[in-house]
């Protein structure tokens, strides 16, 4: 009698990473009832899938809308005719004239 081996198609490797994400992931990971091995086992399969990052990676850059509602805010904060208001509660007390 002969018994064949199948020879390990897995490997391991090591990663360095900051202990709270590590410990947050294992919390958010734990409670969709997987670990942190197979959470990124899912990452790099979809990874393949996706032909690189299975999501978005870009710097974060407002919209036009927000770009405009920024410029509008500078342009308010530098006009001398607009009224200003030392306080919150001054500002909401016009608010309820």
């Amino acid at each position: 009698m002969s018994v064949t081996t199948k020879e390990s198609t897995t490997t391991t490797f090591s990663v360095r990473m900051d202990k709270d994400i590590k410990s947050q992931c294992e919390t958010i990971y734990g409670e969709l009832g997987i670990n942190l091995t197979t959470a990124i086992n899912v990452f790099l399969r979809q990874s393949l899938r996706a032909g690189g990052f299975p999501f978005d990676v870009r710097l974060d850059k407002p919209n036009q809308e927000t770009i405009a509602a920024m410029m509008e805010a500078e342009r308010i904060a530098h006009d001398p005719n607009v009224k200003k208001y030392s306080d919150v509660e001054e500002a909401l007390s016009e608010l309820k004239r």
